[in-house]
């Protein structure tokens, strides 16, 4: 039930998990654009609905590492299923709740579901194709992720604003009922590992090459969100608040096409682009801070830095699933708590840097987190990053799997 021994990827099974990812992500971010509606419906402030995107990162930050150490032997795709089910429980209890409690409490449970499918999809997506195009696969699986971001949410924003917030939810609902359909149909299962093959929590991350990947992570994203969740004041300070909304549009776009130069060269040069995306997006922040008051040097700039990082998470789970072989799913539930962690640290470093020192902190500290990546990711040239095949010893492969 796998591709191997031919160049034909399973395209079906992959834009599956991609429609998860797609799922996972505008769940999470949607109420960012239905704020004041949300607010309404539920009598609450509009600051109170935006606890319901921290409750979730903190579902998924809490749930990942335990549940999947905890599933590690049960069959991927009932587990695949659980976790999409999970979503559908999840947004239809947001859509009929008049309670903001239970409201809060359904949010959780989608974090939950997200933590669980995050450490599952690189993982699945991996075990469907051969070694050779285990990256090219991953990028498939994760292009949920920026069409989510850059289309997703301005597209519920909008059909929010015409039929309501609850209107929203509510397709959301439908819509992973209809991947389970889709997942139960086209996505081949594995089985879990057996006893004897699992290896700890402590033994996965002591594996060489999984904690410089764990750290290339940390300061990559958290470097972005600094610079993400703040973009408003940094624009504000700027002159250039009007335009948010296109800078972000830029963004997003310019994501899709960081994601698809990963997929086509990711399988040769996984080291390389991770490098290169490290080097544009600190050339990004180096720009923005010498001349972010200048319209053309922001827009330029930014569209680098989404072409940088609109490919990272599909690099960091491709280093990460080929370091860690058979133990995947654990080291990928270590690499969403980090990147949840990144996310919040971002918020409250960024928050401290804006209120203490203003918006002009922001590009010298992402410069600083950037050298560090830059510093760990070379330096990993044999365990993490490996150099191409040949300049070092080949990384640790994945078992085939069995269905």
């Amino acid at each position: 039930m796998r591709a191997a021994g031919t160049d034909r990827l399973p395209l079906a099974s992959l834009l599956a998990l991609a429609m998860a990812a797609f799922i996972t992500i505008l769940t999470e971010a949607l109420p960012a654009g239905l704020l004041s509606q949300m607010a309404q419906g539920l009598a609450v402030s509009e600051a109170w609905v935006g606890q319901t995107v921290t409750i979730y990162a903190i579902g998924s930050l809490l749930a990942a590492i335990p549940l999947t150490v905890a599933t590690q032997g049960l069959r991927r795709r009932p587990l695949l299923l659980t976790a999409i089910a999970g979503f559908v429980v999840a947004n239809t209890v947001t859509t009929l709740s008049g309670s903001y409690a239970l409201t809060m409490v359904a949010r959780f449970l989608a974090g939950v579901s997200a933590g669980l499918l995050w450490a599952l999809l690189a993982g699945y997506a991996a075990r469907m194709v051969p070694e050779r195009q285990k990256g090219r696969a991953i990028a498939i699986a994760m292009v949920g992720t920026p069409l989510a971001l850059s289309l997703g949410v301005p597209a519920g924003t909008f059909l929010g604003s015409l039929l309501g917030w609850r209107t929203c939810f509510g397709l959301m609902s439908a819509l992973a009922l209809l991947l389970m359909v889709w997942v139960r149909v086209t996505v081949p299962d594995f089985a879990g590992q057996r006893t004897g093959e699992r290896l700890s929590l402590g033994r996965v991350f002591t594996l060489a090459g999984v904690r410089p990947v764990l750290f290339a992570v940390l300061a990559f994203v958290l470097a972005h969100n600094i610079l993400y969740t703040y973009i408003a004041p940094f624009l504000a300070a700027a002159g250039m608040a009007e335009r948010t909304d296109l800078v972000l549009l830029v963004f997003g776009v310019a994501s899709l096409l960081g994601i698809w130069i990963i997929g086509v060269l990711i399988d040769r040069h996984l080291r390389a682009l991770t490098l290169v995306s490290t080097a544009v997006f600190a050339l990004s922040a180096l720009a923005l801070g010498m001349a972010g008051e200048v319209p053309a040097v922001v827009f330029v700039a930014v569209a680098a830095w989404g072409s940088a990082f609109g490919g990272a998470a599909t690099l960091f789970q491709t280093a990460l699933a080929k370091t860690a072989g058979d133990a995947a799913d654990v080291a990928q539930s270590m690499l969403v708590t980090t990147w949840n962690t990144a996310i919040a640290g971002g918020g409250i470093v960024g928050g401290v840097l804006l209120g203490r020192l203003g918006v002009g902190a922001f590009a010298p500290t992402l410069l600083v987190l950037l050298a560090a990546t830059l510093v760990v990711v070379r330096a990993a040239r044999q365990h993490g990053f490996p150099a191409p095949a040949g300049a070092v010893g080949n990384p640790v492969r994945f078992d085939s799997g069995r269905c």
